[in-house]
């Protein structure tokens, strides 16, 4: 299935993104801490030497210490039927790429670039940059350890920060570190405030981050990453029967399932009073595409001429994609808004990478009591672990067929969870239905049918629901758990027997 306006979404998402040029994002986080110590001992001549593969960390260890898994990598492409030519994505760096560093003044190191201040150095009337008195010292600090790796492709001129002490302390800190707030909100599942800084200068990513490190007023500090949609376009719905689900009993009333997805279409005759609530996490634009957002909330809760899994339930409905991708900071936006709808499940139908910020925010929804569901990833047997679905506490789901064969574009892993059906279901799009396939559309099923078990038994904890779901699901694959199924393939009737 091919979307209308890709192309126009994706010039728009690159506007979003592109507040400054990737080409500041070219050095030091690209180099490892080994060969940054490299070329430090070495003459020119020779230091070409550490660029070389061979100069890197240990092969299969970690690039950064974070546990991310060995085949970490920049961030996966979404599959060729959603965007013919994903190509790459103006003003979004990845944590792989390097290009030609950009000579950009440092306001921690080049004294012509510090405060204006007479008192704090500056320039003379020719130019000559003026050191600072001795006993005023310089602003912010010098760099505390190496460069971070980063992995992932993420906004190539901002760091989102965890800031205790409000906005005196945010700006205390954006001065100090030549930094600008370009946001900055209380964040419920956080429980503290979120600051998306701006890098003005051009300092790579990886190094505002080294120098934030140390910094006591600060306690979480990440990229903004980006994150795609998982979709793969492509009979009757298939998924009723195979997940154990009696399409006439379906019910999902009095039970309300977030979707953070794309723009929606609340218009379609599937979609008919389904919308209880809308959020816009990216105002200002422009809507290009709507049929991802309007199958995967179809999928849950469509009424009418097309039934979903769950009729009845509410869609609580977050805008925060656009040409398939968002960032860390318009997620998590949307992630607190769902939490303040007291929702009790929310769908995720989207991949990125691993982000301390949606980690912490994950555990806090679980800590409500809400039951998260998110796509494994549709990026093949080798990508890197799909992220928010290899979080604990997060249900990840993976795509089968009608024949119960996984799809085999489906990421691989010891974090998928549980199987459901993804290839070629039937789903409202835009102006009829169409055949979909994708983990965003098996995220979707399940989501419908934890509906269901919440509908039949309101008071089920999110504990009880994951292990009823594990406990009962039709084994695929190898014996138990395996890293292609998970546990197998959810069994709706069963989970709702299996009760505590």
């Amino acid at each position: 299935m091919t979307l209308p306006g890709q192309v126009t979404g994706l010039m728009l998402a690159a506007t979003l993104f592109a507040a400054a040029p990737a080409l500041a994002q070219t050095n030091d986080p690209s180099l490892t801490p080994q060969q940054l110590d490299c070329l430090n001992r070495t003459t020119a001549a020779t230091s070409v030497d550490c660029l070389q593969p061979g100069a890197g960390p240990t092969p299969g260890g970690p690039a950064d210490g974070s546990g991310i898994p060995p085949r970490a990598v920049g961030l996966p492409e979404l599959l060729v039927d959603l965007f013919p030519n994903p190509g790459d994505f103006p003003g979004v760096a990845s944590g792989g790429q390097a290009a030609v560093p950009v000579p950009t003044p440092n306001p921690l190191r080049d004294p012509a670039a510090a405060s204006p201040d007479p008192s704090g150095g500056g320039t003379q009337a020719g130019g000559t940059p003026t050191p600072p008195p001795p006993d005023v010292p310089p602003p912010g600090a010098a760099i505390i350890a190496p460069p971070r790796a980063i992995a992932g492709a993420f906004v190539p001129d901002e760091v989102l920060v965890t800031v205790d002490g409000g906005a005196p302390v945010a700006q205390a800190v954006a001065a100090a570190y030549g930094l600008e707030i370009r946001s900055q909100r209380l964040s419920a599942l956080l429980g503290t405030s979120l600051v998306r800084y701006g890098i003005p200068d051009g300092r790579p990513v990886g190094t505002v981050l080294a120098q934030l490190a140390g910094d006591g007023r600060t306690t979480t500090r990440e990229p903004n990453h980006i994150y795609e949609l998982q979709q793969a376009a492509a009979v009757p719905n298939f998924a009723f029967q195979r997940i154990a689900l009696d399409e006439a009993a379906a019910n999902g009333e009095n039970v309300s399932v977030a979707v953070i997805d794309t723009a929606i279409d609340d218009t379609h005759p599937a979609l008919k009073g389904v919308v209880a609530g809308s959020f816009d996490a990216m105002p200002g634009v422009t809507v290009t595409a709507r049929d991802h957002a309007t199958s995967v909330a179809g999928l849950i809760a469509g009424t009418g001429p097309f039934k979903g899994m769950a009729p009845g339930s509410k869609i609580f409905h977050a805008r925060a994609f656009e040409g398939g991708k968002s960032n860390m900071e318009i997620i998590l936006n949307a992630l607190d808004w769902a939490a303040e709808q007291n929702v009790q499940i929310v769908n995720m139908s989207f991949v990125g990478p691993k982000n301390a910020l949606l980690e912490q925010a994950s555990r806090g929804a679980r800590a409500r009591g809400m039951i998260l569901v998110a796509a494994a990833g549709n990026n093949g047997p080798g990508a890197p672990y799909g992220y928010p679905a290899a979080y604990k506490g997060v249900i990840a789901v993976t795509a089968t067929d009608a024949k119960d064969a996984l799809m085999k574009q489906a990421n691989r892993g010891p974090y998928v969870y549980i199987s459901a059906p993804g290839v070629d279901l039937m789903a409202p799009v835009g102006g009829g239905t169409d055949l979909v396939t994708g983990t965003s559309f098996a995220a979707a099923v399940v989501s419908g049918a934890i509906a269901n078990l919440l509908h039949n038994e309101p008071g089920r904890s999110a504990d009880s629901i994951e292990k009823a779901l594990a406990a009962t699901a039709t084994d695929l694959g190898d014996k138990g758990r395996d890293t292609d199924f998970g546990f197998g393939l959810i069994n709706t009737k069963a989970a709702e027997a299996a009760r505590e």
